[in-house]
């Protein structure tokens, strides 16, 4: 049955009042017992039994990882990791160069971004976690022989209740039409980012993805939004779908804000400031540009001078591929150099970690 009858004004009207009762649930827990975050921190997949003294919420919450995939799921996940061991590289590229940017061009959802100071002032290794994440749960095996993926989900789940809760509690300037912050509507836009606009990013630069890779994309990110705490009976499972559905979200949201503004210059001065290719000086702004379009580049106050075109994008990605990977591109290969610029970068190994707050 199609979703599209779903995808209207007043069912995501509806979206943006709701959050993830799990989740929140289980920081206010948290936030009451804060070792208990610290414990989380330290272990390296879910437990099978969760220790005892943990309160009810987060035994609600971790059982929601209890699940497994249904054989149709196993096969999405199979060839989503297939389809990541060949096109990492792309993928993360477009993460930072795409995803990101096109998030912040959506004003309501940037106010939440924007009231993180470690996004303004650590672009570098909040942009590190996000690519963490990314190759945790495209790992190989990820979700059916391994099980930390499962770990990496909740802890950004529940970082995403801590935001909730902390805006809720003293963002005093929050407004009443941003919607609640990291509401569901904003969920399935942050998911479309990291998986319809990756591909769609691709065939700008002439890269071939077809409509079978294009569609299980789709449906390893339903899998994950699952995980993620995301209301998937609205998101899309066909191409069609997708496209009307980032229509729509694009059509309510995309404008310019002073939030958004801020987002991307911290992002680009980020990529100016650690570029090391001399011929990429100087051109973050205007790579960036090309890839979000005109609309987007003008809601970002970016500038949108089409200075390149497709094929030499495609290149450029080709050829630092070729520089990063020598021709070796494989999840293993990605994580390992990832893993190692990480470290060089920041003098630190990279971790998702929840938010360990001192008892007052």
């Amino acid at each position: 049955m199609s979703k599209l009858k779903l995808y209207h004004p007043q069912q995501f009207d509806e979206l943006r009042k709701q959050e993830d009762p799990l989740a929140d649930r289980a920081v206010m827990d948290l936030i009451n017992f804060p070792e208990l975050s610290s414990e989380i921190n330290l272990w390296e997949e879910i437990p099978s039994k969760i220790p005892a003294h943990f309160p009810a919420s987060l035994h609600l919450f971790f059982e929601d990882y209890n699940n497994p995939a249904t054989s149709q799921e196993r096969k999405s996940l199979i060839q989503g990791q297939a389809f990541f061991n060949k096109r990492g590289d792309t993928y993360l590229a477009m993460l930072g160069f795409y995803s990101l940017p096109y998030c912040y061009a959506f004003a309501n959802g940037a106010e939440v971004l924007v009231r993180s100071k470690r996004i303004l002032e650590d672009s570098g290794k909040r942009l590190g976690e996000t690519a963490k994440f990314l190759l945790d749960v495209f790992k190989p095996g990820a979700f059916i022989d391994s099980y930390q993926a499962f770990l990496t989900c909740a802890k950004i789940r529940l970082i995403h209740a801590y935001s909730r809760f902390f805006i809720h509690h003293y963002a005093h300037d929050w407004k009443p039409e941003f919607g609640k912050p990291i509401n569901q509507e904003d969920l399935i836009g942050t998911n479309l980012a990291f998986s319809l606009l990756v591909v769609r990013g691709m065939r700008k630069v002439r890269a071939t993805v077809t409509k079978e890779e294009s569609e299980n994309l789709l449906a390893y990110w339903k899998y994950l939004g699952k995980l993620l705490g995301i209301q998937t009976e609205f998101w899309p499972e066909t191409s069609k779908e997708a496209f009307v559905l980032e229509q729509l979200i694009r059509k309510r949201h995309l404008r310019n804000s002073a939030a958004g503004e801020k987002l991307i210059q911290s992002l680009l001065s980020y990529f100016e400031q650690n570029q090391k290719e001399t011929f990429l000086k100087g051109k973050s702004e205007a790579l960036v540009s090309f890839l979000v379009g005109k609309e987007a580049s003008q809601a970002l106050g970016i500038h949108s001078e089409p200075i390149f075109i497709p094929e030499v994008v495609g290149s450029i990605f080709k050829l630092l591929g070729w520089k990063n990977y020598a021709g070796n591109q494989s999840h293993a290969r990605f994580m390992k150099e990832f893993e190692l610029s990480y470290s060089n970068q920041f003098g630190e190994a990279v971790q998702i970690h929840l938010p360990e707050q001192k008892r007052s």
